[in-house]
């Protein structure tokens, strides 16, 4: 092809999903100036805030937001629920801190804790889900993601306390329920049964109840699978149904090591 030709298709390309890319930077700019506003000593909140709003309001008219109400409206709807974010981010960091003998302070979970930091975003998305936003609080879960390794889908409900040890590999689905007290591994998947497009509006992952702790690897899966309170899941567990209360659920690999001699 010519060198004409080709830039005639790209263009054509282009034409049939117009991107605005500059939307995913400006998404990302303003999530980690809302972090460091809430939690940054250095970092000025009456300016910010300001700065904020005024990047709030760029970004959904690059997402086309044309309902109801106005942006600016719909910001201060937000901060309004910012103090009860920010108090159940400090149950979080205080549960990291009881339950994790590796963690030396709260500086420390805030700082350098990617799980810690998964959850702050989903936690600071989650409202936008809940205004049915355009794409925004999925642009900043997704920024979460490449930085932890971490997917939480802004849509999932998720209670207080909630810790994830090690983080990477972190699946959460979009309408999993975690209620309080839940502590969870790397590698954890909470996800659907089986895929299909015409299961959006349903429930497609699952419940977990009150002080549930569920090890490394193991894969939940179903909108109608419940994980009773009190209950641990073992690593590398595979379950597809519903757990009593107070239930131990684990995976018994068969090992078998082949040293000099044994016959094996």
């Amino acid at each position: 092809m010519k060198l004409d030709e080709i830039i005639t298709e790209i263009k054509a390309c282009k034409s049939e999903n117009p991107l605005r890319f500059r939307l995913k930077r400006l998404m990302e700019s303003f999530t980690d100036r809302l972090f460091l506003t809430l939690f940054d000593c250095e970092t000025p909140v009456n300016s910010q805030i300001e700065t904020l709003e005024n990047e709030f309001e760029e970004i959904l008219l690059l997402c086309g937001w044309e309902a109801k109400p106005p942006c600016r409206d719909l910001w201060r709807i937000y901060m309004a629920e910012l103090p009860e974010i920010l108090r159940m981010l400090k149950l979080d960091a205080a549960a990291i801190a009881e339950c994790d003998p590796a963690s030396n302070s709260r500086r420390e979970i805030y700082l350098a804790y990617p799980g810690f930091y998964a959850t702050a975003i989903y936690r600071l998305a989650h409202p936008f889900y809940r205004y049915g936003l355009p794409l925004l609080p999925r642009l900043m879960t997704e920024y979460a993601h490449r930085q932890t390794g971490v997917d939480i889908n802004p849509g999932a409900q998720i209670g207080t306390s909630f810790f994830i040890d090690h983080a990477t590999g972190v699946v959460i689905g979009e309408t999993a329920i975690i209620k309080n007290n839940v502590k969870i591994y790397q590698g954890v998947t909470l996800g659907a049964l089986y895929v299909a497009k015409e299961l959006q509006k349903t429930k497609r992952h699952p419940t977990i109840e009150d002080n549930v702790t569920i090890y490394a690897n193991a894969t939940i899966l179903g909108g109608k699978t419940v994980i009773g309170a009190n209950s641990t899941i073992g690593g590398n567990a595979w379950v597809t149904e519903s757990v009593a209360p107070n239930s131990k659920v684990y995976h018994k690999p068969e090992i078998h090591i082949k040293t000099e001699g044994n016959g094996l």
